[in-house]
């Protein structure tokens, strides 16, 4: 079954379309605050079709993320009531009980580290409005976390990515499906903890 090597070329060419940094900066914004699918999804392809533009496309999911994670604090902020039971009922209540628990113990340095890491950040931004830390370290640590996450992938990609790309697209459908398989793997082993 070819699945991934058809979406492949089908996300270099949104990435390389006049209208790509504004679709990255929406994905951007929404992925802080509601939507699942993080910007690194476009942000490789763009860096990797126009690499000379690596820093602009960063600084775009940057700031979309930031703003969009200040939207996710104002509804924690403001609607946390209205939000919890969909929560209690989601598959973020666990990563929200412990967005909480990470609050309560480190505050600026949770959300640092969840902007940069694969973590959810959506459940963070929303668990930071909600146990009302302070807005200018909020948005300290969401600029510096996931700044320093798309400046280090969007240039790691400038940098290796047309040296890599033709051995990538040969091999798209074995590092799809094992990443598939890895993921699988973590959500168990995540489970059985």
């Amino acid at each position: 079954m070819r699945l991934f090597g058809p979406l492949y070329d089908r996300v270099l060419a949104w990435s390389a379309h006049r209208r790509g940094p504004a679709f990255l900066g929406a994905l951007s914004f929404a992925e802080s605050s509601v939507f699942p699918v993080p910007p690194d999804v476009m942000l490789m392809p763009m860096a990797l079709a126009r690499p000379r533009c690596w820093w602009a496309f960063a600084l775009i999911a940057t700031l979309g993320s930031v703003l969009g994670g200040i939207l996710g604090y104002l509804i924690g902020y403001w609607a946390i009531e209205a939000i919890t039971p969909w929560l209690e009922t989601s598959k973020y209540a666990g990563g929200f009980e412990l967005a909480r628990d990470w609050f309560s113990r480190w505050g600026f340095w949770a959300v640092l580290v969840a902007g940069f890491s694969p973590i959810p950040y959506k459940v963070f931004t929303i668990a930071a409005g909600a146990m009302t830390m302070n807005p200018l370290g909020f948005f300290l640590a969401s600029f510096v976390g996931r700044g320093a996450r798309f400046f280090l992938v969007s240039g790691l990609v400038a940098w290796a990515g047309p040296r890599l790309a033709p051995h990538l697209r040969r091999y798209i459908e074995w590092l799809g499906w094992l990443f598939v398989v890895l993921l699988l793997a973590a959500i168990l082993a995540w489970q059985l903890m």
